[in-house]
């Protein structure tokens, strides 16, 4: 009787009353996950789609050598369905890709134990500008790459308070044209004050790839809500706008030029329009992925200006990805010697499931530890996903600031 109703109307309704994704929690700090996706056009008589792909971030993406996994039709319904298991504590985000072709991935993403890297990755490039999210899910996002992501926190998933607040209009973000002589492009940046009462006594967070915390996960509402809570501290944020994927591959990663600007055109700037306390010991540099590294990179070659670093996902690895399993440039000049002359606070953050990014951060930490005396690193049970980071952020400004105020 329950196959002949599966893919009802109540069916539907039921399913999603019990929550899409559905998840089951077994008694080995597993659970079975059940992704369901509704064909709009119906059953395999009258839908031209032949595969709904399922890209999860650190689960079925290129980072896992993986083969592409793709929902198999319930015959003669309009369900799709596809199940995995994963650690209660796992957090991360998932797109549906419906197709009409039989065939996305060229042979090779499907040959052997670990498919060949560039074919996965080729294939997921051609076929995620069509991604969907999870209709049936409302918690949904564009992500770092423009396409729509939802979200999935399973039961032990470590809490992101703050992160529940609606996104409601903010008065107090102001967005703002930096015109830079110095690396002949212009972008928005935002400025944002969580109070200011005592503006000379607040700290400021300067933040990488600002138009993702500005405007596809909005980024204004946790922290004014974990500053009403006494977690952070009234402080100034200052989002950073990348321009586009070209330009951020340039920028972040070890290049001075980029922080130069930053310190002689943007800074005298925002001087004239808020004010902030300009300790280093309480200014934070904040990014992730190459924003991490970019971050790091920044305090260890001008600590007079930025003494506390968080850095999630950090892309220690650059420019070696492949080459050099140890680490890339930033490892290589710590290895060999690199010292900052001045006491830094170092906040690092990785996903177990970001295979090449964990392994640097892991030989990075260590090495920070030889010569900085606060360094905090935290694994996460996750991929290379914001859907992790935007936790690991508000912790990570809490943990920065709470000794150096």
């Amino acid at each position: 009787m329950t196959n002949l109703l599966t893919g009802s109307e109540c069916w539907w309704q039921e399913k999603q009353a019990q929550g899409i994704p559905a998840v089951t929690c077994k008694s080995d700090n597993q659970c079975e996950v059940r992704f369901l996706w509704r064909d709009p056009q119906g059953c395999e008589k009258t839908s031209p789609i032949k595969r709904v792909w399922i890209y999860i971030t650190g689960v079925t993406d290129h980072h896992q050598k993986s083969r592409p996994q793709t929902l198999e039709r319930v015959p003669g319904t309009d369900v799709w369905q596809w199940q995995t298991r994963l650690g209660s504590t796992w957090r991360g985000s998932y797109c549906f890709i419906p197709s009409v072709c039989e065939e996305d991935f060229p042979a090779q993403a499907f040959e052997g134990i670990e498919p060949a890297r560039m074919a996965l990755r080729e294939g997921w490039r051609k076929l995620l500008p069509r991604a969907i999210a999870d209709p049936l899910n409302p918690e949904s996002w564009l992500g770092g790459r423009g396409h729509p992501m939802s979200a999935l926190h399973l039961p032990d998933a470590p809490p992101q308070p703050g992160w529940d607040k609606p996104n409601t209009p903010h008065c107090a973000v102001q967005c703002i044209t930096w015109d830079s002589p110095r690396l002949k492009n212009q972008r928005k940046v935002w400025i944002f004050a969580t109070g200011d009462a005592q503006p000379e006594e607040r700290p400021l967070a300067i933040l990488l790839d600002g138009q993702f915390w500005a405007e596809s996960m909005p980024v204004w509402p946790a922290l004014q809500a974990q500053t009403d809570a006494g977690v952070l501290p009234p402080a100034v944020y200052v989002l950073i706008d990348v321009i586009d994927n070209n330009t951020r591959s340039n920028e972040l990663p070890c290049n001075a030029q980029f922080w130069q600007a930053l310190q002689e055109e943007l800074l005298p700037h925002l001087r004239t329009l808020t004010r902030w306390n300009e300790n280093p010991e309480t200014t934070v540099v904040a990014g992730q992925s190459f924003g991490g590294l970019s971050s790091l990179y920044a305090a260890l070659h001008w600590p007079e200006q930025f003494g506390c670093v968080l850095s999630q996902s950090g892309s220690y690895w650059w420019p070696n990805r492949g080459s050099n399993p140890q680490g890339g440039q930033l490892i290589q000049r710590l290895e060999g010697g690199l010292v900052c002359d001045k006491p830094l606070r170092i906040y690092l953050e990785a996903g177990v499931r970001e295979p090449l990014i964990h392994q640097v951060n892991q030989r990075i930490y260590p090495l920070l530890q030889q010569t900085q005396r606060a360094v905090f690193y935290r694994q996460v049970d996750g991929g290379h996903d914001a859907l992790c980071w935007r936790g690991g952020l508000i912790n990570g400004l809490a943990w920065l600031w709470k000794a150096s105020l």
